[in-house]
C-alpha cells in the first residue's frame, strides 16, 4: 500500500494501462478483463486487476495532467513492480488529416514543463516510446482496422490554453494531437528501464471545432483499449 495507492502486494500486474478518468478504468476493466476485481480506490482514483487472455492486467486510473499521473506511475513503478504501462486516452487532433475517432499511437511527447525537467536543467531532454510497444500497437491497429497514426504529440501542462501562437508551431513541425499525460509517463519509463506507451482516441479538433459526441465515443475507445492490450502481449 502506498499512499495514493490502496492495493496489496501482489495485487497489481506487471502490464498496466492508465487513462485519465477513474471511470473509464472501470468500463475497460468490466468491458476487457475477466474476473476483474477493484484494488484501488483512494481518493475516487479506481483500479482494477483482472486476465486479458491469460494475461494479467491492471487498469489503474491516473488523473489529469503530467503532476497526477507522475504520482501514480512512480508509485505503481516503485512499490509495485509495473514493467508496462500504456496510456489509453483521449486527445486533441491538431492536423488536418487527423480526423476525430482516429486512434494516434505517440512515437514521442513534446512538452514545455514537466514534473521532471528540473532533472534536466538545460538539456530538452526528448520522451519517446518503447518501440518494440508501439510496431507491436501499429499492428494490432492494422489487423483491427482502426484508422491510425504514428507520430509525435504534444504533452500540455494546461487545459485551458491561450497560446493560438504555440498551436500554430506545433501543427507546423508536424504535431498529430495534444493530450497533457504521455511526455511524464515516456520520462519515468526511460529514468526506471521500464517499458511505456500512449495511445489516444481523438475526441476533438482544434483546427475544426469538431467535437466526439459521448455516446458515440465508446466503440472508438473500446479500439484504442484492445490495442493497447494486444500491443502489452505480443
Amino acid at each position: 500500500m502506498t499512499v495514493h495507492i490502496g492495493a496489496a502486494p501482489g495485487d497489481i500486474a506487471e502490464t498496466v494501462l492508465m487513462p485519465g478518468d477513474p471511470y473509464r478504468a472501470r468500463w475497460a476493466a468490466e468491458t476487457f478483463l475477466q474476473d476483474a476485481k477493484l484494488i484501488n480506490e483512494v481518493r475516487g482514483m479506481l483500479g482494477f486487476t483482472g486476465t486479458y487472455k491469460g494475461n494479467r492486467v491492471t487498469i489503474q486510473g491516473s488523473g489529469m495532467g503530467m503532476p497526477s499521473l507522475s504520482i501514480y506511475a512512480n508509485e505503481l513503478i516503485s512499490e509495485y513492480g509495473a514493467q508496462t504501462l500504456i496510456r489509453i486516452g483521449s486527445c486533441g487532433g491538431m492536423q488536418s488529416h487527423v480526423a476525430v475517432r482516429d486512434v494516434i499511437i505517440a512515437m514521442s511527447a513534446t512538452t514545455i514543463t514537466s514534473p521532471s525537467s528540473g532533472i534536466f536543467k538545460e538539456i530538452n531532454y526528448a520522451p519517446t516510446a518503447n518501440y518494440d510497444l508501439l510496431a507491436a500497437a501499429v499492428t494490432a491497429a492494422k489487423a483491427k482496422g482502426t484508422r491510425t497514426h504514428v507520430g509525435g504529440i504534444y504533452s500540455s501542462d494546461v487545459f485551458y490554453a491561450e497560446r493560438p501562437d504555440l498551436d500554430e508551431q506545433m501543427t507546423r513541425h508536424g504535431i498529430l494531437g495534444v493530450e497533457m499525460e504521455a511526455a511524464e509517463l515516456y520520462t519515468l519509463a526511460a529514468r526506471h528501464g521500464r517499458r511505456a506507451l500512449a495511445i489516444l482516441t481523438v475526441s476533438d479538433h482544434l483546427q475544426t471545432g469538431e467535437a466526439l459526441p459521448s455516446e458515440d465515443r465508446e466503440k472508438t475507445f473500446g479500439d484504442m483499449v484492445e490495442i493497447a492490450l494486444e500491443a502489452a502481449f505480443t
